[in-house]
């Protein structure tokens, strides 16, 4: 396979089976020049090792995943959770990514005052953002769907992670604006365009919202082109907002991770090509 669309970023996720020499290697067949990187297999491979499959072949790490959980409501979590996430941001820096994804995270058992978990966010970045610039990286605070607001991510638009990340300067806290999480939004126009203006868009992501559902949802995202989102018109008020980096499709889905992770990726480029460029 050869020429895949200049802009395509493969994130790791979409093709969970491949070990990291396999998705370098069928990245580097396939043409894709960017690929989005996950802490877990990546540190499970070697920091190091992984860096230098990248750049001999040629491939821009357009994003790590993840850093984030900051909304712990005692001392100890959130001394835990900057320690971790002054660790992704190091990481982040030795594979060469300049943006580092942030999942804000949950609310605490018992607790149910989202104002106050999103304030606890902003503290945590006080501390972390002058760190991550240091070392070359930019954070990237990513709004998750509503559905994942008790458990996994208390901001849940682009404007709320606006509001958060325009509490410091630009070059070190941004935005990721992903199709699956943000589509449903009748402000989405209005607000990519507030985050261009200010340069705040770090990362695009895509993939398809199909239901019914699945149970737990977290694997629920559909392959480009299956669901009810409209991806080249996101794609389009990116760019019109100023948004000329790589985008990125992240699909979680075992329906993917059970088929052979080369047929996946000449799909991905296909549904690419059809849906989002």
């Amino acid at each position: 396979m050869t020429g895949a669309p200049a802009r395509l970023s493969l994130n790791q996720e979409t093709v969970r089976q491949w070990s990291v020499p396999e998705l370098v290697s069928g990245c580097a067949a396939a043409g894709v020049t960017a690929v989005g990187l996950w802490r877990d297999p990546v540190r499970a491979f070697g920091v190091r090792d992984t860096a230098k499959l990248v750049a001999e072949a040629g491939i821009r790490v357009s994003s790590l995943c993840r850093g984030g959980f900051f909304t712990a409501d005692d001392p100890r979590g959130r001394a835990a959770a900057l320690d971790d996430n002054r660790r992704a941001v190091v990481e982040a820096a030795e594979l060469g990514a300049d943006t580092l994804v942030l999942v804000s995270g949950g609310l605490p058992p018992g607790d149910r005052d989202l104002v106050g978990a999103r304030l606890r966010i902003a503290s945590v970045l006080g501390e972390l953002a002058p760190w991550a610039a240091m070392h070359g990286v930019r954070l990237g605070i990513e709004p998750l769907h509503p559905m994942f607001a008790s458990d996994r991510c208390v901001v849940s638009t682009l404007g709320q992670a606006l509001d958060l990340a325009e509490q410091f300067p630009a070059e070190q806290v941004g935005v990721v604006a992903d199709s699956y999480h943000v589509w449903w939004d009748e402000r989405l126009p209005v607000d990519l365009r507030r985050a261009g203006e200010g340069g705040r868009i770090v990362s695009v992501q895509v993939a398809d919202w199909v239901t019914p559902l699945p149970a737990g949802v977290l694997l629920g995202r559909g392959q480009l082109g299956d669901g009810s989102i409209d991806l080249r018109a996101f794609r389009e008020l990116a760019d019109a907002a100023g948004y000329a980096g790589p985008v990125e499709v992240e699909i979680f889905q075992p329906g993917l991770w059970a088929r052979d992770g080369a047929d996946v990726l000449r799909e991905v480029i296909e549904r690419y090509r059809e849906h989002v460029e």
